[in-house]
């Protein structure tokens, strides 16, 4: 069992760190992301997000610092972003209008995906990517941000919940845990 991660031993500004977790993202019984090579940020009360970069087995030696073996927050499941790359997207995606800045990442793209089952059935919104990031984010050009669905996104074959709310696009693993931003309540934080 891996060790636990506690969102609030994270640091900020948030850290970038290459991941070889294998992620994996399906819609309808369809694969339509696969990759262990991804990125995952690291920030204090958020799970990771995802960007194209996979955790490694054995943490850089930063991580294992940020690592926490008991809970004293009690056992709240929470997420992390991760960032996958463009080559391990198996389906077409489509510009959208949208934007959104991250003080940190900078500038966001988000994208738009048909179904597979139904091409009738656009997602608008749910993946995003950053096409100039600042200067710390740099390796994640262009690299995808999923939301936990509407499809189904896996982390070493670990079904992923999604982070509270419907703001941030964290992941949750059982080895994330502490209170995370995006709940009631949790906005100020």
């Amino acid at each position: 069992m891996p060790p636990k991660l506690n969102v609030h031993n994270f640091p900020r500004p948030p850290l970038l760190e290459k991941t070889s977790r294998h992620l994996q993202i399906r819609w309808n019984n369809q694969l339509i992301a696969d990759t262990k090579d991804a990125y995952w940020v690291l920030e204090t009360t958020h799970p990771p997000s995802t960007a194209p970069a996979i955790l490694s087995p054995t943490l850089p030696y930063l991580a294992l610092h940020l690592l926490k073996m008991s809970s004293e927050a009690g056992s709240d499941k929470h997420p992390i972003a991760y960032y996958l790359p463009p080559n391990s997207l198996l389906l077409p995606l489509i510009r959208s209008s949208h934007q959104s800045y991250c003080e940190w990442k900078g500038a966001a793209t988000y994208w738009n995906i048909a179904n597979p089952g139904d091409g009738s059935d656009v997602v608008k919104n749910r993946i995003w990517s950053y096409g100039k990031p600042t200067k710390g984010f740099s390796p994640i050009k262009d690299y995808l941000s999923f939301y936990a669905g509407p499809w189904d996104c896996f982390v070493d074959g670990e079904k992923v919940e999604a982070q509270p709310g419907d703001f941030y696009g964290g992941w949750m693993t059982s080895d994330i845990e502490g209170p995370v931003k995006g709940g009631p309540g949790t906005w100020g934080w």
